[in-house]
């Protein structure tokens, strides 16, 4: 059951569910053909919080963080590197918090599914 209007907007089985929208190619593409889809689940006054699902297709770009992003990482490998030259590999199970400023370059090695929440 999902419910996106409830007092508590939710959705069930998050790490497989399929009604996603198309949210279009990866911008600053350096590689591959990357292409997202997702599904918005919550967004606040002047967009923050936002969260919701996140999916994207093999490719490599350039990445820059607005704002506090948490990210649960339910299937899908990646790796993201920091213009300080940090390494950091994400799979399924992984969890992590890019905060305001990160740069780098994400490169999606397998399609990921990611559930975000940016503050």
């Amino acid at each position: 059951m999902t419910d996106l209007n409830s007092s508590a907007p939710h959705i069930h089985g998050a790490s497989v569910f399929e009604d996603l929208a198309d949210w279009g190619a990866q911008p600053d593409a350096l590689a591959g053909a990357s292409h997202s889809t997702g599904r918005l689940l919550f967004k606040g006054p002047g967009n923050s919080p936002e969260t919701g699902i996140w999916v994207c297709t093999p490719g490599r770009w350039r990445i820059s963080v607005p704002r506090d992003e948490f990210c649960h990482f339910v299937s899908g490998r990646a790796r993201y590197t920091a213009t300080t030259g940090e390494v950091t590999e994400v799979e399924a199970g992984t969890c992590v918090l890019f905060p305001a400023g990160y740069e780098g370059e994400a490169e999606v090695i397998e399609t990921i599914r990611n559930i975000y929440m940016l503050a």
